[in-house]
């Protein structure tokens, strides 16, 4: 037997305690080594993505750190009274910008996505229509002078289609004096606009050569590896609402597949400390940022506002549940926040999450939050009570405080600036005379009929806006003896947009009051009179002028929104039946999400949310 020679007490301890601390760190490595193991092992799991939530906190992005809400970095240039929820229009720029967190709010179980959105079933989704799409017979009149109406609007379409493609090709909306194309910067990158716009409004007028060459373009040519600063509001209304829309509508699987990749693309807006998403994104990078011009860096409630519908279909789609999540945030923030008087301002701040300014309009800025509210609920089959108290609750707000009466006895909204009116109505406002009347069957009993006498009585105010051109002005005005008249040279342009139209479209749909088809067609004799060109449709500068002046813009909206709901007002009500669809705010239309038929007649297409 070997012997250690014996030590001295005090080294023989020493040496003692030197293994026991040896024998300690190497279990303690050991140990250590074990749990990372297991834990490494656990978080890449194939699907891993439900077993990280019960880990981490619901904000597992790190939160980015920025400075002052107001430090800006960039301007843009332009008035945002000017531009559609804040932006049509408009330039990039501005506040911080913002690295994206992990990559991985692209990707995130990419491969578990793939499988889902492989798996939707657009058999199944067809089977939960309750009428065929396109009706009985695409939806054609029976009377001769409201079809030959509808044909006339139908070669307005080709008209503004033919010469966007002999013009414009490819790049995003035709300047029809000049002859040439318009590429803007709203899209960061992203080609095709009117391309993308246009293909629900020509497959819906039997317009199939020219759907197909859109169709051929969008598979060949939509690209969507771009580095350039996109405004996410214009990107998810336009490119992901008409893509969407295009899907539904055919069943083209080109179209499922890149509306996914686009969505995917603008899921790093959101990595802000409260989930708001800012404004401006770089799709390339996945960088954000706030538009110059927003008060101290805020977020434009019409913009993060109008995401829900097309957040919705999008996680439908690829079965991945980070769409809704994404979006459903942004409403429980707005439910938890005080609102004055119970209105939502227009500015949000996306890193503290308060509100910025307390400036509140149906209009520019906040037009379509509104809008959504209301479409969420009919969109879920009417089962979304929270986007229904929501809106309901939004609209005894603003009838208590911006419903107003002019002395003339036009019904008006007014806007809200810290408590003191502004007697003023944007054409953007003009939408809501048609969302009221959409939303007056689900409302209390006893204020049904109320609602919808408010949506007629603000749809006439509109139409009284449109003179004596029949055109309507930006926005006008019921102050110093003003009856819905711009009193400013710079509120008198018309830019071929929809929102009248639009109302009278629903509010014929609703009562088949025949005034509201003699008010569309007033406006198309307008359109061909002051906005055709030899080679498109284009803007006027103002609507007052006995010599037209153009703007020279055949804007992309006109083809998705304006002529299709015109050729909607003149047809059958069967055609895209307001029981199974509802429109985006650029006219998309979108299915009712029908989860109990789905998961019956194909459990897979239900996405996990």
């Amino acid at each position: 037997t070997r012997v250690i020679p014996s030590l001295p007490f005090s080294e023989s301890s020493v040496f003692a305690g030197t293994l026991l601390a040896f024998e300690k760190f190497v279990f303690l490595l050991f140990l250590s080594g074990l749990v990372t193991l297991c834990f490494g092992a656990l978080f890449f799991l194939p699907d891993s993505v439900r077993l990280k939530r019960i880990f981490l906190s619901k904000n597992e992005n790190p939160a980015v750190t920025v400075g002052s809400d107001n430090e800006l970095s960039k301007k843009v240039p332009g008035d945002p009274e000017h531009l559609r929820a804040g932006l049509k229009g408009g330039e990039g720029a501005n506040v911080k910008a913002q690295e994206p967190a992990a990559r991985d709010e692209r990707v995130t179980s990419a491969a578990h996505n793939g499988e889902r959105a492989s798996a939707y079933s657009y058999e199944a989704f067809k089977k939960c229509l309750l009428k065929p799409a396109l009706g009985k017979n695409k939806g054609t009149p029976s009377d001769s002078e409201t079809l030959q109406r509808r044909e006339k609007v139908k070669e307005m379409m080709k008209f503004a289609w033919d010469n966007y493609k002999r013009y414009a090709w490819g790049q995003n909306e035709l300047r029809p004096l000049t002859r040439n194309g318009h590429i803007g910067n709203m899209f960061g990158g992203l080609r095709g606009a009117s391309i993308v716009d246009s293909l629900d409004t020509l497959y819906i007028m039997g317009l199939m050569e020219e759907y197909e060459e859109a169709k051929e373009w969008v598979q060949n040519n939509l690209n969507l590896i771009s580095n350039g600063e996109a405004s996410l509001f214009e990107v998810n209304i336009r490119y992901v609402g008409g893509l969407l829309s295009a899907y539904y509508l055919t069943g083209a699987e080109i179209f499922k597949q890149k509306v996914v990749e686009l969505g995917e693309k603008l899921l790093p807006a959101f990595n802000t400390p409260t989930g708001i998403p800012r404004g401006v994104i770089n799709l390339g990078s996945g960088t954000s940022w706030s538009w110059g011009w927003a008060s101290a860096g805020s977020s434009i409630l019409a913009e993060f506002g109008t995401l829900h519908l097309e957040f919705l279909h999008l996680s439908q789609l690829s079965g991945n549940p980070l769409f809704t999540e994404k979006v459903m945030n942004i409403r429980k923030l707005l439910n938890k926040i005080e609102k004055p008087h119970g209105l939502y301002p227009n500015f949000l701040s996306p890193v503290s999450g308060n509100w910025v300014q307390h400036h509140v309009s149906i209009g520019g800025l906040g037009d379509s939050f509104y809008e959504y509210l209301i479409k969420s609920y009919l969109m879920s089959d009417k089962t979304d009570q929270e986007a229904k108290k929501m809106y309901y609750s939004a609209m005894e707000a603003i009838e208590t405080n911006l419903v107003q009466k002019s002395p003339g006895g036009l019904t008006y909204v007014a806007e809200w600036r810290g408590g003191i009116l502004d007697h003023k109505m944007g054409h953007l406002a003009c939408f809501s005379g048609g969302m009221i009347g959409i939303g007056a069957d689900d409302g209390p009993t006893e204020q049904r009929q109320h609602y919808l006498d408010l949506a007629a009585e603000i749809t006439h105010t509109c139409h009284e806006s449109y003179s004596p051109t029949k055109l309507g002005p930006e926005a006008f005005r019921f102050d110093a003896g003003a009856e819905a008249t711009a009193t400013r040279l710079s509120d008198r342009y018309y830019i071929l947009r929809p929102e009248v139209i639009e109302s009278y479209m629903y509010m014929w749909r609703l009562t088949h009051d025949p005034k509201y088809r003699q008010w569309g067609w007033e406006a198309v004799e307008a359109l061909e009179k002051h906005c055709r060109v030899d080679a498109g449709f284009s803007g006027i500068r103002d609507v007052y002028a006995s010599t037209v002046s153009h703007d020279n813009m055949q804007q992309s909206f006109f083809l998705s929104e304006t002529l299709k709901y015109l050729y909607l007002l003149f047809s059958d009500d069967d055609l895209l039946p307001l029981e199974d669809w509802v429109f985006n705010t650029e006219a998309h239309p979108l299915p009712v999400i029908r989860k109990t038929c789905l998961w019956r007649n194909f459990p897979w297409t239900i996405s996990e949310t």
